[in-house]
């Protein structure tokens, strides 16, 4: 089971929502809307992604890092490098 398990509706109803912003934007642009209109939706879809991503994020340290720690060894040692990791990836985004 993965950390997300018990939320993976909510993140799947949020990812809908995000897809259908996306469609939006390509409609924006074969429309010819004006740049920044398209720019601030392109703003609020980004910023829908990092929340998912930092949802996600916490369950996986709350669930698959938590549980490796208590486990110990280098299981705990590989799960945490993995999370420092996927946070540098978020920050640099």
């Amino acid at each position: 089971m993965r950390g997300y398990t018990g939320n993976k509706e909510d993140h799947l109803r949020r990812l809908r929502r995000i897809e259908g912003q996306v469609r939006g934007l390509q409609r924006m642009v074969d429309s010819d809307e004006y740049c920044i209109d398209i720019l601030t939706q392109i703003s609020a879809a980004t910023r829908a992604l990092q929340a998912v991503s930092v949802s996600l994020l916490d369950e996986h340290l709350r669930h698959c890092v938590s549980e490796a720690i208590t486990e110990g060894g280098q299981a705990a040692d590989e799960k945490i490098k993995e999370a420092s990791d996927a946070i540098a990836r978020l920050v640099r985004s």
